[in-house]
C-alpha cells in the first residue's frame, strides 16, 4: 500500500486514492448480476458509472499500475486483480479491454 500511495503521489495522472477506487469498482462489477456486464459489452452502459467511473477503465488503469511497480508490489496487486477477474472467467464473459 505505502509503494501505491507513492505511486499516487508522484504520477500526475493519478490521485490519492485512485488505485484502490479502481480496484473496488473492479471488484464490485465482476461480483454484479451478468446481465449488467453484458448491457456494458453491447455498449448500453450503466449511466452512474459516467459520472462515478467506469469499472472497465478501473480494470485497465490495474493493467498499467504493476509497470511502475517494484515485482513483489506488482505481483501482489496481480494477485487481487487476477482473483476479480476469474470471477468473470467462471461466468463465461469475455470482455475485451483494449476497447478502452
Amino acid at each position: 500500500m505505502s509503494e501505491i500511495a507513492r505511486l499516487e503521489r508522484t504520477r500526475n495522472h493519478l490521485q490519492p486514492g485512485d488505485v484502490v477506487l479502481a480496484l473496488d469498482r473492479w471488484k464490485q462489477y465482476v461480483r454484479g448480476p451478468e446481465r449488467r456486464k453484458w448491457e456494458d459489452c453491447d455498449g448500453g452502459g450503466d449511466v452512474h458509472w459516467y459520472c462515478c467511473g467506469s469499472p472497465l477503465e478501473g480494470r485497465a488503469l490495474l493493467e498499467r499500475v504493476p509497470a511502475a511497480l517494484t515485482p513483489r508490489s506488482a505481483r501482489e496487486l496481480r494477485a487481487l486483480t487476477g482473483a476479480y477477474d476469474a470471477l468473470i472467467g467462471r461466468s463465461g464473459l469475455i470482455l475485451s479491454l483494449a476497447r478502452l
